[in-house]
């Protein structure tokens, strides 16, 4: 009976973080250079088995492991436990989203894979899609966090240069002078980046380390938008409640069926 209600609570957990993920992607849709997220669940025994272990000493035990540390002689599955769905993790989408024409000489967006690379004051390096970009009082090129765009060198700076533009290579040209190329970098994996902010990435193991990507094409005077769809963020947040109320349906009645088997048997 427990088994029951552990299932429906876990469901509505589920539920309640893919909301979570999906109110945040809404929330972002206007936000230049936002990748959405997606979030997915397994079962419970999809991440932990219960496995039969004969020892040095020839006596059998049962103990509990990881999927990934399994497949070991000596070991073998006898059977999953799978009280529940969980939340496995949530990923990020890098298709691209549409490009927004802006006339404005720094905004920049890159075609095809890659992400700009800003660093704050501690020199923290952090990656976007953003290529909304403008020149602070120290001349230093820097987004609208105050981050300093990197190019091959570092930082860019232009001075007081009363003209500025971004060639197709990246190359940034203040009053006729090359000051810097903007450099995009790659990795491995991207989906698994994790967001430091609405639109500023951070790599993770799983990620592998940013590389940088040569023979690159950076639009001028045009922004990439966000890659949030309105209309499939509604579909699944619609498909998120319905399950979540299911679900909580479900709670209520193995409660219920669980109260008229305690009180049955008490009064026997």
């Amino acid at each position: 009976m427990n088994r029951g209600i552990y299932e429906a609570a876990s469901g509505m957990l589920v539920q309640e973080t893919h909301l979570d993920v999906i109110t945040n992607n809404l929330a972002n849709v206007d936000t230049p250079g936002y990748k959405r997220r997606i979030s997915a669940t397994s079962d419970f025994s999809a991440l932990m088995d219960r496995i039969e272990k004969v020892s040095e000493d020839g006596e059998t035990k049962i103990t509990t492991i990881l999927p990934a540390d399994m497949p070991f002689k000596g070991r073998e599955v006898i059977g999953g436990l799978s009280l529940a769905a969980v939340f496995s993790e949530d990923v990020m989408d890098t298709f691209p989203g549409v490009l927004k024409t802006t006339e404005n000489p720094l905004d920049i967006a890159i075609d095809g894979q890659g992400f700009f690379a800003v660093a704050d004051e501690n020199d923290n390096t952090f990656y976007t899609r953003d290529g909304s970009f403008e020149v602070d009082s120290n001349g230093n090129v820097v987004n609208s966090e105050g981050l300093m765009l990197q190019g091959e060198g570092g930082q860019i700076n232009i001075g007081n240069a009363s003209h500025v533009e971004v060639n197709p290579s990246g190359q940034i040209i203040a009053d006729g002078q090359v000051v810097g190329r903007v450099t995009v970098y790659t990795f491995e994996n991207p989906t698994y980046m994790r967001h430091a902010s609405r639109n500023l990435l951070t790599p993770t193991e799983q990620s592998g380390e940013a590389e940088q990507r040569e023979n690159v094409r950076i639009w001028s005077g045009a922004l990439e938008m966000s890659n949030v769809e309105v209309v499939t963020e509604m579909a699944r947040m619609i498909e998120a409640q319905r399950i979540y109320e299911g679900a909580s349906k479900a709670l209520m009645t193995h409660d219920e069926m669980t109260s008229r088997l305690v009180t049955a048997f008490s009064r026997g």
